[in-house]
């Protein structure tokens, strides 16, 4: 627990304000993938049956579509607000370990499959935000800097 600890320390004391800007265009890229999860499941779904890697059935595909769907959705409005932003990256982190070993991968490691880098790139985005916190331009650093004062 110490070791997570330093390293939370680390994160929160070498965080640049651009990263911010980035935090923030991750967030937004990660609930618009949740958006396009929802507005076109089959697409999805078809693709899952492709890569059947753990012999799930049709029905236990939908239900795994909707709860991905439903953490992205969540996951990028709290990355992009940096509220409890390494708990939402860490929620992330496993979804996107999936999609890149299990379902892009067997595409191939080519250009055209942008879907690939896209998913590499977001996952090391998660690693680093998963690092560094959420910054100066953050809910989380207001909630920690609030004064106490009541304007009732």
């Amino acid at each position: 627990m110490n070791v997570i600890r330093k390293i939370e320390h680390w994160g929160d004391v070498h965080h640049s304000k651009w990263l911010d800007y980035l935090r923030i265009i991750l967030g937004l890229v990660i609930f618009g993938k949740g958006v396009s999860f929802i507005s076109d499941t089959s697409v999805l779904q078809n693709l899952m049956t492709e890569n059947n890697v753990f012999g799930f059935s049709g029905a236990l595909i939908s239900v795994a579509i909707h709860i991905v769907a439903f953490a992205h959705l969540v996951g990028g409005v709290l990355i992009t607000l940096g509220l409890v932003t390494r708990f939402a990256v860490v929620i992330q982190i496993p979804i996107l370990l999936f999609a890149v070993f299990f379902v892009n991968l067997t595409t191939g490691f080519s250009m055209p499959n942008s879907e690939l880098w896209l998913s590499v790139i977001v996952l090391l985005l998660l690693i680093m935000f998963w690092v560094v916190g959420s910054g100066p331009f953050s809910v989380d650093e207001g909630l920690k800097h609030k004064t106490g004062k009541r304007y009732d």
